[in-house]
């Protein structure tokens, strides 16, 4: 029997421990995945990357627990989630709202269309790329 397939879409930018407890929990349910966003579908949305996708590739698929990185080309999963047909979609529940949030359901609702479970493991406290962008900031000043 094949391994179960684990869909985690990320931006990765500045990689921190919260990122690593989202690959962790993916890696329970099955071989994971990263849908990881080109550096167009970032700025759609946040920012221009400070890493172009290639060096935040690179990091990716060298944590412990990735089997396969892709590339997430907008911040719609639809295209990435009917290619891979993944078992599991696994994402923070910070998507609940915010920019994300109008995607959010769209994804649970394709993934039940095969029998598919999105899982929303709860958001690492104390850390995020905003977090650690807006103390980079101060320490400039």
């Amino acid at each position: 029997m094949a391994n179960k397939i684990v869909y985690v879409p990320m931006s990765a930018d500045i990689v921190h421990p919260g990122h690593i407890n989202i690959i962790k929990t993916a890696a329970q349910y099955g071989d994971v995945v990263v849908g990881l966003f080109t550096d167009e579908a970032i700025a759609s949305y946040k920012r221009v990357p400070y890493m172009p996708y290639e060096q935040r590739k690179i990091v990716i698929e060298n944590i412990k627990g990735v089997t396969k990185v892709i590339p997430q080309k907008t911040k719609d999963y639809e295209e990435n989630l009917r290619l891979l047909k993944p078992d599991y979609m696994v994402h923070g529940k910070d998507w609940r709202e915010g920019p994300l949030a109008d995607v959010r359901q769209k994804a649970i609702d394709i993934m039940a269309e095969w029998g598919g479970q999105v899982i929303e493991p709860d958001y690492t406290k104390g850390v995020s790329s905003t977090m650690i962008q807006e103390k980079i900031r101060e320490r400039k000043d």
